[in-house]
């Protein structure tokens, strides 16, 4: 089996075994600019051309003002046009200066709600019925052992979330593709890296939470496979 048929058929297992994707579906994807999310939506456009189940996708990109990374947004733009896919872009930003309950949030905690908040809006506005983000396999057991070691509880974000104070459910199609394969096949097909990186992205809970599990796959090379069946086990416990 190839890169991209191996890709392509977790993709449809994830779809499937989680429920993702319902009938007259209107799905915005959350697009970085990263090889996530570029390959999420590639393929969500690609299955968007099956005739079952019939859905439709958007694109947003958010832009912050003061944190300085960058992605090409002209290249998204014909990203977007190549896969026939309608590209919005906004532009946003969070005063680091937060009051209330977010006075003590760190700096990537205020970025990333402020993008989330931004997809909420846009996807209401748009009358999207879910939103697709670009986690994989390996997000998935990092946030698991972020939490078991900073948090107290084994736990991680589920492939498929629906969320209680808006009309809105969350997915996640990659939940079953590794990290390595994605990169490998944003490398074949020649994605666009990003201008300018994230400068707090290597000072983080989840940098230290790869590191283990990288050191934990030296240990054991089925070690993945443990920790993802024991977070599908453990979901199972608490859903029965």
């Amino acid at each position: 089996m190839t890169l991209d048929e191996r890709l392509w058929k977790q993709f449809n297992k994830a779809l499937g075994q989680y429920q993702l994707i319902d009938e007259d579906d209107k799905i915005l994807v959350g697009l970085s600019g990263g090889k996530d999310s570029l390959l999420l939506l590639e393929f969500l456009a690609r299955r968007q051309k099956i005739l079952k189940p019939h859905f439709k996708v958007e694109a947003l990109h958010v832009r912050m003002e003061n944190v300085h990374y960058e992605t090409d947004t002209s290249y998204l733009q014909t990203f977007c046009d190549r896969l026939n896919v309608p590209f919005h872009t906004i532009t946003t930003s969070f005063s680091s200066a937060a009051t209330g309950s977010q006075r003590t949030k760190p700096v990537c905690f205020l970025c990333s709600w402020q993008r989330r908040k931004q997809l909420f809006n846009l996807a209401q506005e748009l009358g999207c019925t879910k939103i697709a983000l670009g986690h994989h396999q390996d997000d998935l057991i990092h946030t698991a052992l972020m939490n078991l070691t900073f948090e107290g509880h084994f736990s991680t974000m589920p492939a498929k979330l629906r969320m209680q104070k808006m009309p809105l459910t969350i997915i996640r199609p990659l939940c079953l593709c590794q990290e390595a394969d994605i990169q490998a096949y944003a490398d074949a097909h020649h994605y666009e890296k990003q201008l300018k990186k994230c400068p707090y992205e290597h000072a983080t809970k989840r940098t230290a939470a790869a590191e283990l599990f990288a050191h934990m796959e030296r240990l054991n090379p089925e070690a993945r496979y443990s920790l993802f069946h024991a977070l599908e086990s453990a979901k199972k416990t608490i859903d029965y």
